[in-house]
């Protein structure tokens, strides 16, 4: 069950928005990959939970995601408190990630950067051995990622890397297209929201070029980290 990398997502398609061309590059390098959605989006203005679950299956395919799991938080009113720091180092444990994706710090929508906060304290308490996740489960084996980076969403934070997915826009704009019941569908005939335009699409696609655009590549993703990066030598900088 080990997995080189584990993404973290408030909601389905968050990942698919943000980070799924750096999924799709490192699964193609033969890395193992994971995702944890923590709730089923179910408050979300349009479609509902079980559209979202059928979606998920379809973007996962498209990825080649072969763990996905969704802990079923409440959308929304998840909390950053005990039993939701628990499960989330469950999951750590079990799938022992060497790098852990995670929403971005702040956003525009409130459960992004709470999302953010949870996923980065229980990185960290996952390797503290006196914790136990369950009254059943004495045994589980402590781990801590070695690296957590929190993913650049709606707000434009200035990130502290990028990788390329140039191989990979095309790709990764399918995926996030198999949420149907989210983005442009001329046929809606559900509210309007502001990841339902044509022109969200657009922003999409802008930003993956804009990022790019700063180390001339056509497509980036961005990412901050939590502490510096180590690097071999100043000539394996780009």
């Amino acid at each position: 069950m080990k997995l080189d990398i584990l993404a973290f997502a408030a909601h389905p398609d968050d990942i698919e928005i943000s980070c799924s061309g750096t999924l799709l590059k490192h699964i193609a390098m033969g890395k193992t990959v994971g995702i944890i959605d923590l709730t089923r989006g179910e408050m979300g203005t349009r479609g509902n939970a079980n559209i979202r679950q059928q979606e998920t299956h379809e973007a996962s395919q498209i990825l080649g995601i072969q763990h996905r799991e969704n802990l079923g938080f409440k959308d929304v009113f998840f909390e950053h408190e005990k039993e939701h720091m628990l499960e989330i180092v469950r999951v750590i444990r079990k799938y022992r990630p060497e790098i852990v994706l995670a929403n971005s710090t702040s956003d525009r929508h409130p459960d992004h950067g709470r999302a953010s906060k949870l996923v980065s304290d229980a990185s960290f308490y996952a390797g503290l051995s006196k914790i136990i996740t369950s009254d059943h489960e004495i045994s589980q084996n402590h781990w801590r990622p070695a690296n957590v980076y929190f993913y650049v969403q709606d707000y434009l934070h200035k990130p502290d890397f990028i990788v390329d997915i140039t191989a990979y826009m095309d790709q990764k704009m399918e995926a996030m297209l198999a949420f149907k019941s989210q983005f442009y569908d001329p046929n809606s005939t559900e509210p309007d929201t502001p990841i339902s335009s044509a022109a969200f699409l657009e922003f999409i696609t802008a930003r993956a070029r804009d990022l790019g655009r700063i180390s001339g590549v056509d497509f980036a993703e961005g990412f901050l980290v939590q502490r510096p990066l180590e690097v071999k030598d100043l000539f394996s900088l780009k």
